[in-house]
């Protein structure tokens, strides 16, 4: 895998431990982009250290089964075991406190034992997906058919339009983790997407949350699919 001015090409390219930025509906994938706007003081930390070290940050969801807030004085709160690695490709100073940084997505990890810190942010040893880091030849295995006709339905009941034209050029696992990062799914449909193993399962997953959500709000689907 080649993020920016890196390359990561297995396990051991990757630290143990990393901070970890945990955000409710936020969906990264390997090689895709997540803007960010941060503000709050112990993320302007977790960036600041990045920066100075590996430039590495683990986004994760909070676990959408627990419902308390992460607070510095609160409890910690639980974290969905499976996030994503990115490393900080674009950053600007925004002169009010800001930062406004751009990360791209390595490779998918797991959670495994939380690590002390002392800047507010936390930390946990962490056990990359390998195979996230390799060249696979997958994208032949989506049904690119499937995945339009269930986008062009979500747009047309929604009175929504896209750049089809953009679309059209765009590779299937382009096409597959954009559409999965931009839509507008809950916590539990976006840590979906983020652990299915493959490309072929994520398209495949993101085509069957679509057709739930067209059935469950617009009812007919044979006829929103035609």
């Amino acid at each position: 895998m080649h993020v920016g001015n890196a390359r990561y090409l297995g396990p051991k390219d990757l630290p143990e431990i990393i901070p970890v930025f945990p955000l409710t509906g936020a969906l990264l994938l390997p090689g895709a982009q997540l803007p960010l706007n941060i503000f709050e003081p112990r993320y302007l930390a977790m960036l600041d250290d990045a920066l100075s070290g590996n430039r590495l940050i683990g986004i994760v969801q909070p676990s959408f089964c627990e419902g308390r807030n992460d607070t510095a004085t609160g409890p910690m709160q639980a974290l969905c075991e499976v996030g994503c690695i990115g490393r900080i490709t674009s950053f600007a100073e925004t002169g009010d406190g800001r930062y406004i940084t751009s990360l791209t997505g390595v490779c998918r990890y797991r959670l495994f034992s939380e690590v002390g810190g002392t800047r507010g942010y936390r930390r946990f040893r962490i056990g990359p997906f390998a195979a996230d880091l390799e060249n696979r030849d997958d994208e032949t295995l989506v049904d690119r058919a499937a995945l339009l006709a269930a986008f062009k339905a979500y747009l047309e009941a929604n009175k929504l339009k896209a750049d089809w034209e953009s679309v059209e050029r765009a590779s299937n696992r382009t096409l597959v983790n954009s559409m999965a990062m931009m839509s507008p799914y809950g916590p539990a449909e976006k840590q979906a997407l983020l652990e299915a193993p493959d490309l072929k399962t994520r398209a495949e997953t993101l085509i069957a949350i679509t057709e739930i959500v067209l059935a469950r709000d617009f009812g007919d689907m044979d006829s929103i699919l035609q």
